[in-house]
């Protein structure tokens, strides 16, 4: 056991829960619903954090091109949108626009499985990192950069979207899981 890839998977253990304190109040028939000049839908947002979560893990297990998903899980880049079980990679990628179809969005039991899914698959692969592994220079965004830090980074990337989805609490008026 590596003690620095286990602290990295600790920290992430304890994020998430952080972050799924915030889905409270959304459900099958609001999970596509945007508030007013707010970039993104609760569905989206678990569609776009779980394939990020999963081309996370391909990284710091040492693949610069992207793994297969699983089948369960998405629809892999046809770009019409997934269904009531599958997410399409083309509709939550980087750049996509969600849009207000349920249709094309799993249900929101689904959402928050396959997000949870692909958060626990990313924390385990850094549990079982080796230093080798942590220490690799990796591609994401304009630089490379250590694995190690892209582990760090999606903690990041969790936040702003936990942010984004505070920002929508508000719009719909779901209140407040705070205090």
């Amino acid at each position: 056991m590596n003690a620095r890839a286990e602290m990295l998977a600790d920290a992430l253990g304890v994020t998430r829960p952080l972050f799924d304190r915030f889905l409270a109040g959304f459900d099958d028939t609001n999970r596509t619903t945007q508030g007013p000049s707010l970039p993104n839908h609760a569905a989206w947002t678990l569609g776009h954090l779980a394939l990020y979560h999963h081309r996370a893990a391909d990284r710091v297990l040492g693949h610069d091109d992207p793994r297969a998903l699983p089948e369960s899980d998405f629809v892999v880049g046809e770009g019409r949108g997934g269904d009531a079980d599958r997410f399409d990679t083309e509709s939550v990628c980087y750049g996509s626009r969600p849009t207000d179809e349920p249709a094309i969005y799993p249900g929101w039991g689904r959402c928050v499985a396959i997000h949870g899914a692909a958060w626990a698959r990313f924390v385990e692969t850094v549990r079982s990192a080796d230093d080798a592994m942590l220490d690799r220079m990796v591609a994401w965004g304009a630089s490379p950069f250590p694995a190690s830090a892209l582990v760090t980074r999606m903690q990041f990337h969790l936040a702003t979207h936990a942010g984004q989805i505070t920002d929508l609490r508000r719009a719909l008026g779901l209140g407040s899981v705070i205090g």
